[in-house]
């Protein structure tokens, strides 16, 4: 019977796999972000550092990066009203207005030209309503490795919306954040592991890099 490494590496074929990063801009993560909380935690947990060598790795081994960031016009047309969260948002000091630095990728993640950027200006999900499916499909993805933030909202979204597609996902737990500190934890225990594979970032990295069987 394989191990759970050898079980993990099979997912992570490179040809069939894409490593997706959940709003890591930088008015989100950065040091100057809408929500410092989550920025320090995202840091501070050393998530930001993961998801930056996750991208670099697979960046050498040609495994395809989609980027999706969270997004509003400046009139705020086409975003949702309808809970709480989008009301706290719109009156926080660091909007995430279209085509502002709130927007771009944050150190250290560092953004190849090959690189999929997907933005959206409405809902919860990464997935949901955007381009990330279709890409998918269109790149011949099976694995989707699911990192960044946050562990309260839009990361189980990803997870969930991946799921339900026919992907399988892959969580790297310390390559992902949310606050308090201690929900992360206890979120991937309780219900991401239910519906994904959580590893850590150094075993996804050894799957990625280690040697494949020539056909």
């Amino acid at each position: 019977m394989p191990s759970s490494y050898e079980r993990l590496a099979e997912l992570l074929e490179p040809t069939s796999t894409v490593l997706l990063t959940v709003e890591c801009q930088q008015g989100v993560v950065g040091p100057d972000g809408a929500l410092p909380e989550l920025a320090h935690e995202a840091r501070a947990s050393g998530a930001l550092a993961n998801i930056a060598r996750l991208v670099a790795a697979a960046h050498d081994t040609g495994v395809q990066v989609i980027h999706a960031i969270a997004e509003r016009r400046p009139d705020g047309r086409g975003a949702n009203r309808n809970a709480r969260l989008f009301h706290a948002a719109g009156r926080l000091p660091v909007q995430q207005l279209s085509g502002t630095a709130a927007v771009r990728v944050a150190p250290p993640i560092e953004v190849a030209e090959e690189d999929l950027v997907v933005r959206r200006l409405h809902g919860l999900s990464p997935i949901q309503g955007t381009d990330v499916d279709p890409l998918l499909r269109n790149l011949g993805c099976r694995t989707l490795v699911v990192t960044g933030v946050s562990a309260n909202v839009a990361v189980p979204n990803a997870v969930f919306d991946a799921v339900n597609r026919g992907y399988t996902a892959v969580v790297p737990a310390d390559a992902i954040a949310g606050v308090p500190s201690d929900y992360t934890p206890a979120m991937i225990r309780n219900t991401l592991a239910l519906v994904a594979t959580v590893a850590t970032t150094d075993e996804v990295l050894g799957c990625l890099r280690r040697p494949r069987r020539r056909a």
